[in-house]
């Protein structure tokens, strides 16, 4: 299933991010992908909001990876955030123990996931953030079903 938003500011990414959390469950393993600027990083606080995160989300460009912990329902969620802008090799991917973290059973979303095509079959669903005019970014979801 494939969804298109139109997003005119922030707030609105990040409640399109939000509402895209409220279908994830532990497990989820999303590729957020898009160009730079283009609303990753608000789409993903809307996710960290969905989830009571207590942490505040920042962009991870400097960190690549961060865990937050959150709340669904009175159960703890922990979220795995990477970005893998910073990221040239699978050598590296392989030192942060990244396919360990994704096949952990915990929910996981992956900044510029699609650098690594490699571990495209492992993601649940995909998320692409683009420029759409002056203050419009256009948000393709696409849900993969195994």
């Amino acid at each position: 299933m494939i969804e298109e938003f139109l997003s005119s500011s922030a707030e609105e990414t990040r409640r399109y991010g939000k509402d895209f959390a409220s279908g994830l469950h532990p497990g989820a393993i999303i590729s957020l992908t898009g160009q730079l600027g283009a609303g990753k990083t608000m789409f993903m606080r809307g996710i960290t909001e969905f989830f009571n995160c207590d942490d505040q989300l920042s962009s991870p460009t400097f960190p690549i990876f961060n865990i937050y912990q959150g709340v669904l329902s009175g159960e703890q969620v922990t979220l795995n955030h990477f970005d893998l802008y910073r990221i040239h090799s699978l050598q590296e991917l392989d030192t942060i123990g990244f396919d360990e973290y994704l096949t952990s059973g915990y929910l996981s979303v992956v900044e510029w996931g699609d650098r690594f095509p490699e571990y495209a079959l492992l993601y649940t669903a995909t998320v692409f953030l683009e420029y759409a005019g002056d203050d419009l970014r256009r948000i393709v979801i696409h849900h993969i079903t195994p």
